[in-house]
């Protein structure tokens, strides 16, 4: 562990691998980024932040190297840690579950860890997703398909809150 941010991310066609990169990026490298395919949870059990990044495929459903990684990870002490979420998601073709696998996530670790980085539901091209609760997305949805080009600014935007959120609780330089 080299740093206090531990980016996990699960990609079948390799859009979230790569937004996971660009947040490693956003975070000026001061973030690892792991595979769930490939992490063990006693490698990631020290960080104090994770952002968790997942595909969202079929109709609504949980990238299949998350189905297999997240009962391990939600059962890991979370307390005292803070989470944030990303989902990919096509709102065109997947219009009534846009994004809707990071609710998936959110389910089942909303009760152990504070999860940080909620957007407003606005600006987003979409019929219904589980993941918007009362008018927010539990996460940061992307569209990699439909919207690639809101991609950088809704990273940044996001990146800026979850660091403007840290700085106002505990006076810190990240997340």
């Amino acid at each position: 562990m080299n740093n206090k941010i531990a980016i996990l991310y699960g990609s079948s066609g390799g859009n979230a691998e790569s937004v996971a990169k660009q947040v490693q990026e956003l975070f000026n490298g001061a973030a690892d980024v792991y595979n769930v395919y490939k992490v063990k949870a006693n490698e990631i059990k020290d960080y104090p932040y994770y952002i968790l990044g997942t595909s969202t495929t079929g109709i609504g459903d949980l990238q299949e190297d998350w189905e297999g990684f997240l009962p391990t990870f939600s059962k890991m002490d979370l307390s005292g840690k803070k989470v944030a979420i990303f989902a990919l998601g096509d709102s065109v073709s997947f219009s009534t579950s846009f994004a809707q696998s990071m609710k998936v996530i959110y389910d089942a670790i909303h009760n152990k860890t504070e999860v940080i980085g909620q957007v407003p539901d606005e600006g987003y091209t979409y019929d219904e997703s589980e993941a918007v609760v009362d008018g927010t997305w539990v996460g940061l949805p992307i569209d990699e398909d439909n919207e690639y080009d809101m991609t950088e600014g809704r990273l940044s935007a996001w990146v800026e809150n979850l660091n403007t959120q840290s700085k106002q609780k505990r006076g810190c330089l990240y997340f």
